[in-house]
């Protein structure tokens, strides 16, 4: 396991703790509490995928970057919505980076491997 590939899934773990947080940190509005649960589910089902990923399941991979993508997904209307505090605006633009970080972190290593053959 290369170190990039270690640390994609660093980032994705750190993002699947800020999700299963969510529906402790919210206000009820900023995010709903119906997003900020489905959130926290996909922060629950990440966190089993990143640590099976770790242990060298690599069939957990795949699902687990739909599921950081689709959650970083879940932050864009955060820039659509009216009377979004910018505090949650800052949060949302940082979890998508961070979520397309992570995926491009996981991802490379697999490149190299594809293309050392």
């Amino acid at each position: 396991m290369s170190r990039k590939f270690r640390a994609g899934l660093v980032v994705f773990g750190l993002l699947s703790l800020g999700d299963l947080a969510s529906p402790l940190l919210t206000d009820g509005e900023h995010p709903p509490m119906s997003i900020a649960l489905i959130a926290s589910a996909i922060g629950l089902i990440s966190l089993v995928l990143v640590v099976l990923a770790w242990r060298g399941v690599r069939r957990a991979v795949v699902p687990l970057i739909v599921l950081r993508l689709l959650s970083a997904l879940t932050a864009v209307p955060a820039f659509f919505a009216g009377g979004v505090p910018a505090a949650a605006m800052v949060v949302a633009g940082l979890a998508i980076a961070l979520a397309v970080v992570g995926t491009a972190l996981v991802l490379v290593p697999a490149r190299q491997f594809a293309g050392a053959r």
